[in-house]
């Protein structure tokens, strides 16, 4: 019997080449402390198909536009999310984020109407506000000392996802950017040991675990007390989950799948936009002809005016920057999955059971596909710029099925903040200090972003 949608094929074709068998524990070794080099460099040595034994795992890397189109769209049926997320799924829930199957179908077709364009066309004056809060609360700090730009960007996304989302207010709850920071860290540390470590180790990373969930259980329940005492009308996520779960009519198990789907949307969705601007700031920094690109766009066409939807259109080499941060800090750096039955990808034998990898970050950076790979230019993704790469080469958001459902909305978020917070602002980085990728839930800025402000 085959799975819904895949297209069983006879066991056959090449083993990918990669590390011997005996590196396994350098190549673990590179797992925990350096992931990207780790890909990076296995991509660079084997190809565009790699087969790395790491741990009791086989785990097949493939590297081209074709591998990735097979495996995320054409043949989507034959693989389930893998490699870490059942490990992570003990710690973060069975969300959107981590679920499979019929139980993700039905998540999905719960979420999907809050990110259609006439939605989102109608959430530009949260947007606006929003990040008119953010240049104020950086106005202020001009001329004194550092601030962190990453931690500022993650309380911005966390403020306009509980107001375009949730129809709440998440700015009321400061603990609650510390506590996902926790819960990300015990997941990826989950992910890494393959749940080997028990969770009732008094380690401190568990304890502060511990805390953060807690914290975060806090918060959602508190959000759900207060919508179920003052609904909305049912139009925001929190209402469609209060009714999709049961949870007026079986409090009890109900409670616990809204904390799950809640969290996992919540983390997902802040991380990623979050990311995005933060290296977004600091590419601007390094590059200021770029930044003043943008701040010229944003004065031509905002004026002193706020952004709305039909800026966007305009406001297209701005878009151009982020597509092209996205390009070299992909914000989900990897993509995993695990064969449901025997494949064949690009010529390759994947066996039923193998743990496959698409990794956005190496991908991004193919040299067949991208002329100077490692360097910064926006001008590829403006209107009108010659293209003849692969659909495939570029995955920001994902493919296939499980393609990113918010990315329209991270998109219009993030144009409207950079457009703005450039208009206003320069944010200049600390002298000596090097800006370094950490590949965890997403690809975000190890040790925080410090960076002063100042008008622009």
């Amino acid at each position: 019997m085959t799975a819904l949608g895949t297209r069983p094929v006879a066991l056959g074709g090449r083993v990918p080449p990669g590390p011997p068998p005996w590196a396994a524990p350098v190549l673990y070794k590179r797992l925990v402390s350096d992931r990207l080099a780790l890909l990076s460099r296995a991509t660079a040595r084997y190809g565009d198909a790699v087969r790395m034994t790491i741990g009791p795992k086989a785990i097949y890397l493939f590297n081209h536009p074709d591998h990735a189109k097979h495996v995320l769209a054409d043949n989507s049926g034959n693989y389930r999310k893998g490699i870490g997320l059942d490990e992570a799924r003990r710690v973060i829930g069975d969300g959107l984020l981590t679920s499979d199957g019929e139980r993700w179908r039905q998540q999905r077709r719960t979420i999907q109407p809050l990110f259609q364009n006439k939605r989102l066309a109608q959430q530009d004056t949260v947007l606006a506000e929003e990040a008119g809060r953010l240049v104020a609360r950086l106005r202020a700090k001009a001329g004194g000392g550092p601030v962190d730009v990453a931690g500022e960007m993650t309380g911005l996304a966390l403020g306009v996802l509980g107001r375009t989302l949730l129809a709440a207010d998440l700015g009321a709850h400061d603990s609650i950017g510390h506590a996902f920071e926790g819960v990300q860290d015990q997941a990826m540390f989950e992910m890494v040991t393959l749940a080997m470590v028990p969770l009732w180790l008094p380690l401190p990373l568990h304890l502060r675990f511990r805390r953060s969930r807690r914290e975060l259980h806090r918060i959602v329940d508190l959000l759900v007390a207060e919508r179920l005492a003052n609904p909305t009308g049912g139009g925001d996520l929190l209402s469609l989950l209060i009714e999709s779960t049961g949870l007026r009519e079986d409090p009890g198990p109900a409670r616990q799948r809204l904390r799950e789907e809640l969290i996992t949307v919540l983390l997902a969705g802040h991380e990623t936009t979050a990311s995005t601007l933060s290296w977004a700031f600091h590419l601007l920094d390094r590059h200021p002809e770029v930044r003043e690109r943008v701040h010229a766009e944003a004065v031509s066409v905002l004026g002193d005016r706020p952004p709305v939807y039909e800026d966007l259109r305009r406001l297209t080499y701005t878009a151009a920057v982020l597509e092209e941060v996205m390009r070299l800090y992909p914000p989900v750096w990897a993509l995993t999955r695990v064969a449901r039955e025997d494949d064949e990808v690009g010529g390759y034998r994947v066996p039923a059971g193998a743990d496959v990898l698409i990794s956005p970050y190496t991908l991004h950076r193919h040299p067949a596909y991208w002329r100077d790979p490692d360097a910064f230019r926006p001008e590829r993704f403006e209107p009108g710029a010659p293209s003849d790469r692969p659909r495939y080469a570029y995955i920001p958001f994902g493919a296939g099925p499980r393609f990113c459902v918010g990315n329209h909305l991270g998109m219009m978020e993030a144009t409207f903040v950079l457009a703005m917070v450039t208009r206003e602002l320069r944010l200049t980085g600390l002298p000596g200090r090097r800006a370094v990728p950490e590949a965890m839930l997403s690809l975000r800025v190890r040790g925080g972003l410090p960076m002063t402000v100042s008008p622009a």
